[in-house]
Order: structure tokens, then sequence, then C-alpha cells
């Protein structure tokens, strides 16, 4: 009787990743999780594109922050009972209930992304900033007070109900889905802290889904990724989230394939290309549409979204405001995909993360600087713009002992644990990557400025440059 009354209250999502997800569903007198499912600033993410320009690029990746986010929720559930007993082991009378942390994980993976903006990062990048806020500020209010009411309500997690008298705490949901300030983190149990790792760490309930769902929307091989071999090996020690050492390889193997999305779909030449040509209106056209602080707008906010903002520049061409015609002129550009930007040059950089420090990649200015010292004189003012897209596949370095250090490895034959074979691991994968590409409207000059590109990086060692076109 019992599975019959799980099955009861639950539902079924279907999902091309992980086939189904469950949710609560339909329980008389709780909230469950269909309510904040359904509640509208988890439904405004059905309206957010995942990828923001890459879908422009790849034309099946239409998913959006709403997939995802669901996504992410799965992953956090499945976690959760690998890592409860290692946790207990820790806190044992301090640990609420098995159910309650699963559930906390859950909601904190739905709502990971509530706060995004149109464009996601490119919001937060190109004009959040001038705010000194983020979409993880943005989503922690809505959590505390937006959804909280509906968090409150909730008495069960899909495998089973929390302990008497536990009720779920939407502060600790909101803790997790943003790092808090060091002296912040005082007022927060031991236990959650450790849990905040699992959101920030080298692997996370967020990267394991959009590298999964990336890849399968656009069509990307990435090779196989076995995250069920990285769930089975990961655990909590007293010193934080570990490692068996016989799931580096699944790691070696999801860092890799995180490292092929980045270099092949994320920083594509033409997606940077269309993101460069999105800087140039984006924060015109964001003063327009998002003139203040979302949080001071928070009804706007809540219908601010890449459909909304399509349909709003896409009627600019017939506005009587002269700037607002300029601007849809522009936005027709992309939105019809007339690119103004052909990469004529590329070249990857990598370099070794040292102990000392991780080194610092010249900046497009500087590479600009360089490239017009070697250009000739009749070139020196033609117009071309250098591009230096960055990623890091260790967000935080893993062998400094710090607290940003976020995973131990641990081996069962000595019943030790440490960074150190991480070491190894790392021999492997680049610790930073960057793609340095020169753009031009004009490609009458590639030749003379690849040749200026590869002078100006040659003094740096870098390798591996290549000419393309569009």
């Amino acid at each position: 009787m019992e599975g019959l009354a799980e099955r009861q209250s639950t539902g079924l999502i279907a999902d091309p990743i992980y086939h189904y997800i469950v949710m609560t569903d339909r329980i008389e007198g709780e909230k469950t999780e269909r309510d904040v499912i359904d509640s509208p600033y988890v439904q405004r993410l059905r309206r957010i594109f995942q990828l923001q320009s890459a879908r422009w690029v790849f034309p099946s990746a239409e998913h959006t922050r709403f997939q995802h986010s669901l996504g992410t929720m799965y992953v956090a559930g499945v976690f959760s009972e690998q890592l409860y007993p290692s946790l207990f082991h820790l806190f044992r009378s301090e640990l609420p209930s098995l159910y309650y942390i699963e559930e906390l994980l859950r909601m904190a993976g739905l709502l990971h992304d509530v706060g995004h903006g149109p464009f996601c990062h490119f919001f937060d990048e190109q004009y959040l900033v001038r705010f000194q806020t983020n979409h993880e500020e943005i989503g922690q209010y809505l959590v505390r007070e937006k959804i909280a009411s509906l968090l409150k309500g909730l008495r069960r997690s899909p495998k089973g109900l929390f302990a008497r008298s536990e009720t779920l705490d939407p502060e600790q949901v909101a803790f997790l889905i943003k790092r808090p300030l060091k002296k912040e983190r005082q007022k927060y149990p031991k236990w959650l802290v450790f849990l905040r790792e699992l959101f920030r760490g080298i692997f996370t309930f967020d990267n394991i889904d959009y590298v999964l769902r990336d890849a399968y929307m656009t069509g990307v091989s990435i090779g196989p990724i076995d995250w069920k071999r990285l769930l089975y090996y990961t655990f909590f020690r007293k010193e934080g989230l570990a490692l068996d050492k016989r799931g580096m390889d699944a790691l070696a193997m999801f860092l890799n394939a995180r490292l092929y999305l980045y270099s092949n779909v994320y920083y594509h030449r033409t997606t940077r290309s269309i993101d460069l040509q999105l800087q140039e209106i984006f924060k015109e056209t964001m003063e327009i549409l998002c003139p203040r602080h979302p949080l001071q707008e928070l009804e706007q906010y809540l219908h601010f979204t890449d459909w909304s903002l399509m349909e709003r520049v896409m009627g600019w061409k017939r506005s009587a405001s002269s700037k607002e015609r300029r601007l849809g002129e522009k936005w027709e550009e992309i939105l019809s995909r007339k690119l103004k930007w052909s990469s004529v040059f590329e070249e990857k950089l990598t370099l070794r993360e040292m102990e000392i420090g991780r080194p610092i990649f010249l900046t497009p200015e500087e590479v600009k600087k360089r490239m017009k010292d070697f250009l000739p004189r009749s070139l020196k003012e033609i117009e071309f713009h250098v591009d230096m897209a960055h990623h890091d596949p260790r967000p935080l370095n893993p062998w400094q002992g710090t607290e940003g250090a976020t995973l131990l490895i641990y081996d069962p034959r000595t019943e030790r644990i440490s960074r150190e074979p991480l070491r190894g691991l790392f021999q492997y994968i680049p610790a930073k990557v960057a793609i340095c590409r020169i753009y031009v409207r004009d490609q009458r000059y590639n030749r003379q400025l690849a040749k200026a590109a590869r002078m100006a990086l040659a003094s740096e060692g870098y390798r591996s440059d290549s000419e393309t076109n569009l």
C-alpha cells in the first residue's frame, strides 16, 4: 500500500535525458513540487532560452532554462540519496531527515536559475553589472519573497515524508543558489555549507545537466559521460566533498566533455560573432526595456523574457523614435542572422596552472595593440576586433589548501584523503583555455591580419593557429 500511496502523490515529467522525472503532485492539504513548478516565476523560464546565441548556430538547440531547471532538480535528488549517509555520519543529530535533504537539494536545483533575464549570462555581464547585481541575487530575492510560501508548504520529497515538525526553509534554498560572503556563512549550519559545495564545485548538479542536455539538443557528440559513476564514488568527509579515486576516470571524462562543449558550442566562432554584434546594441536596448533595477519593477521583470524582448525590438522598425528605429534595424539583422563579423584567424591558447597562481592571458586590447605594430602603415586603421574567449574547466584551484578548494580524493587502499591525485588527472586537461580570434567586416586583408595576429602572439609561445572563414 505504501508504494500505491507514493504513486498517487507523484506525477511524471517526460524528459529526453533522464526518460522520466518524478515530482510530488496534488496532495490535499499540502503544497507540492507541481505548485512550485507551476508558479509564474518558474514558468517564466519556459520563455528564456538555455543557449543565448548558440541556438542561432545549432538549429535544434531551442531548449529553455525551464527544461534545464527540471533536469538539475532531478540530478540533485539522485545525488541526495547517495550523499546522505556520509553527511549523517558527520552531523547526526544536527541533520534533518533524508527526505528533507532530498527536497532541499531538489528545490535549490529547480530554482537556481529563477532570476535569469533574457539572454541569461549575457544579460548579467552586459547589463545587470550596472546595478552591481546578477541573476543569483535576483533569484535569492524571488525565493525569499515570492516563492517562500510555496516552499514552506512542502511536506515531502518524491521518496517520502519529512520528519514530524520539519518545514522546508526557503532561506536554506536561497543560501544554496548563491555563494554567500564568508562572514555570512557563520549563521548557517555546517551541514548546509557542505551541501553548498555541490553547487559550486568541479562537477555540480547544474553542470552535469547542462553538459548532457546541451550536447543532446545541439547534436554535438561529446562521447560518453558516466555521471552515475561520479555519483557512486562521491561522499562527504569531515574535510569536505570527496571523490573515491576509482571515480577519477569518470571525472576526467566529464571535464573533457565540458571543455569540448565550451570550445565547440559556447565559444563557437559564429556564436562569438553573434555575441559581438549583440554587444553593439544590448546596453542601449536594455536602457529602454529595463531602465531600473529588476527588483524595483518585479512585475515587469516577470514578463521580461527572450520572447518579449524579441517581440518588442522587432516592432521598433516602425517606431516614432529614431533611436528605436536604429536599434530595431540592427536587431533585425541579428534575428534574421545577417552577421557582420567574420572570423579570419583563430588560435587556441592553453597554459598549465601553477601552484603559485593563475597565468594571466593577454587582454584583447593588448593583442590588438601588438597587431597594429606588425601591420603595414596603410592598414593600421582598418577595423577589426580581437575576441578572447576564456574557460577554465576547474572553476577553483583544486589543490590549494584554501576554503575555496572543493574536491578531495580518497584512496581506498591507504584510506587516506588528499588533493594530490588531481595533479595527475589535470596533466591531460588544460588548466585554462582561451581561444583568440580576429573578426573583421571587410575580408580583403585577411592574410595580413592573420600574419599580424600570429606575430603578436608569438612572443607568448602559443601554437596551433589556423586561418578560418565563415
